[in-house]
């Protein structure tokens, strides 16, 4: 039986016209867009701070720094997001008159994630702080918060992961997920809490300096754009005005030079920018540097105003996303090994509503991707570990729709105590810490959970699409309006569509012939179009004339300077003529 279903979009009714291209309103209004004013996506939209959790206590205290001119520490996160929260937070307060500023980035290996203990100590004797302002973290940094008090240093959460039962006495925690929050949305990223933070701390500093008030916060929209879509948050209708404002910035030019030197090396045209240019292009580089050296290079990638220096960090950030995609490419050779091995021991192996894969060497930088990678291939829960040299695995977790990953490793610690010893995470991802010598009860004990939620039932991999296209949708003008109308994400996907094909022809292509590349032609259209297809990382090897069924979006080739519509194929299967 297959294990993929495919389930067309409802197209509601809606009383006026969403745009005047048929195919756009389709699309939109399955998105649950009802009226054309949802597509102004105007900063005006967005609801304003003030019911923010602990924003007032928040905005207090940093007006306190502010007045005193007292030392403030941003301390922020590895990936992304961490990097433009930690960058927008350096410039604002900078637009907002703070003379003592500076920041520090955990190191992923020694520091671990957060505002840990060591990096609070680390923090103190390097900066001497008297205020310091967690970005992308914190939330559950009950010890750092403690060891910060100890030393006699106020600390600010800003943070949008999910609360542990227990929070950290902080001054104050921003954060949108909180119990009893009354706040609009609950899905901002990191960049997103600290970007509305300043926005209230501006409006109080006006009282007390007029000046403030045209201090230009809306020029760090680029950067809130880019850690938003690079976090994977749920795009929902504030992150979609905060992103296609950051968009628009780019695509007009008004950009800092890191993010055009971005670009340059990902070789994307920011006057055409769209959320994949930021999820293919730009996040990968900024995350490479959190994952395999330090962070601090995107930062400062993205704070300098010398366009000759972000050339050159840009340069060290593609570097380092070249040098993991090596790793990457080792590591999932060796899990490819131990994923064979294992159904050869066991055919029940198929079975296993779960995966997990624990090699020492594994560098811990890449596990999450391998993790997300494995998932994608199998839709199953997939944890990732790697030896951290001593007596412990640092494991990253993925998972699929249904199945919460961080609730998933909370019920293990309730039902099993001491066999996780640190973890946090969202509903699709995670990590965690775990004594080496309790990998076995721990993967038996994720198992039994994912299982349990399942209901017995292995998961089921589902196509949301939008329905069929007729050959005479595949234009240029469709395809460019489609990818700039909104901005796609998580709970607001990029379209998709899906049709039965003949195959003119198929060829293996890439390294090792992973990819195929197809001409195919709808079988219900007399005189269809041919169109050139590719579909990545695909085993199926269709032969001439044989009917397919695919699911696909549509995009746009250039090859020497000529540009023609091609389809992404996201699966392909063979099929009966319908």
């Amino acid at each position: 039986m297959s294990r993929v279903r495919i389930i067309k979009r409802k197209v509601p009714p809606v009383a006026a016209p969403l745009h005047e291209n048929p195919l756009v309103h389709r699309v939109l209004a399955a998105r649950g867009v009802t009226v054309p004013e949802e597509l102004n996506l105007a900063l005006k939209g967005l609801p304003r701070p003030d019911d923010l959790p602990d924003i007032d206590k928040a905005v207090q205290r940093l007006v306190a720094a502010r007045v005193h001119n007292e030392r403030v520490l941003v301390i922020g996160d590895y990936d992304c997001d961490g990097a433009t929260s930690t960058a927008v937070a350096m410039l604002g307060f900078s637009m907002l008159g703070f003379r003592q500023v500076d920041y520090l980035i955990p190191n992923r290996f020694s520091q671990g994630y957060g505002l840990s203990p060591l990096i609070v100590d680390k923090a103190c004797d390097l900066h001497q702080p008297d205020l310091i302002v967690t970005v992308d973290n914190g939330v559950a940094s009950v010890e750092g918060v403690a060891t910060a008090r100890q030393r006699g240093v106020d600390v600010v959460v800003t943070d949008h992961h999910l609360p542990p039962e227990v929070l950290p006495n902080a001054v104050a925690i921003v954060n949108p997920n909180l119990s009893g929050s009354t706040f609009a949305g609950t899905s901002l990223a990191g960049v997103g809490v600290m970007f509305y933070t300043l926005i209230a701390l501006r409006k109080a500093l006006t009282a007390i300096d007029t000046k403030c008030g045209n201090a230009p916060l809306a020029t760090l929209l680029d950067l809130v754009a880019i850690g938003t879509v690079a976090d994977v948050v749920p795009m929902d209708a504030i992150n979609r005005i905060l992103v296609e404002q950051g968009l628009r910035r780019i695509r007009g030019g008004r950009t800092r030079p890191g993010v055009r030197a971005l670009l340059k090396v990902a070789g994307r045209s920011a006057d055409s920018m769209t959320t994949q240019d930021i999820g293919f292009g730009l996040g990968p580089r900024l995350n490479a540097a959190g994952r395999l050296d330090d962070m601090t290079i995107g930062v400062e990638c993205l704070l300098t105003e010398s366009a000759e220096r972000a050339g050159e960090l840009a340069t060290s950030l593609n570097e380092f996303n070249q040098e993991r995609r090596r790793i990457e490419r080792g590591m999932r050779d060796t899990a490819a090994k131990q994923l064979a091995e294992a159904e050869a021991v066991s055919r029940a192996e198929t079975s296993r509503f779960t995966v997990c894969l624990m090699q020492e060497d594994w560098h811990q930088g890449v596990i999450g991707i391998l993790a997300g990678r494995i998932k994608e291939s199998l839709h199953r829960p997939v944890v990732i570990f790697a030896g951290d040299g001593e007596e412990h695995l640092k494991g990253s977790a993925r998972s699929i729709d249904g199945i919460h990953i961080r609730d998933v490793l909370q019920t293990i610690v309730t039902g099993n105590p001491g066999v996780i010893e640190k973890f946090g995470g969202h509903a699709m991802a995670a990590g965690l810490t775990l004594a080496r010598a309790r990998y076995d009860e721990f993967k038996a004990a994720f198992e039994h959970e994912v299982h349990r939620l399942s209901h017995g039932q292995l998961a089921v991999r589902e196509h949301l699409t939008d329905g069929a296209l007729v050959s005479a949708d595949w234009t240029l003008a469709n395809t460019q309006v489609l990818a700039s109308i909104m901005p796609w994400g998580q709970h607001f996907e990029a379209p998709v569509f899906d049709g039965q094909f003949r195959v003119v022809s198929s060829r293996p292509v890439g390294k090792g012939g992973a990819h195929l590349k197809l001409s195919l032609e709808l079988f219900n259209e007399s005189a269809s179009t041919t169109i050139d297809a590719i579909a990545f990382n695909c085993t199926l090897q269709p032969l001439p004339d044989e009917p397919v069924l695919a699911v696909y979006s549509l995009d746009i080739n250039v090859w020497r300077d000529r540009r023609s519509v091609q389809l992404i194929v996201h699966h392909i299967e063979q099929a009966a003529l319908r």
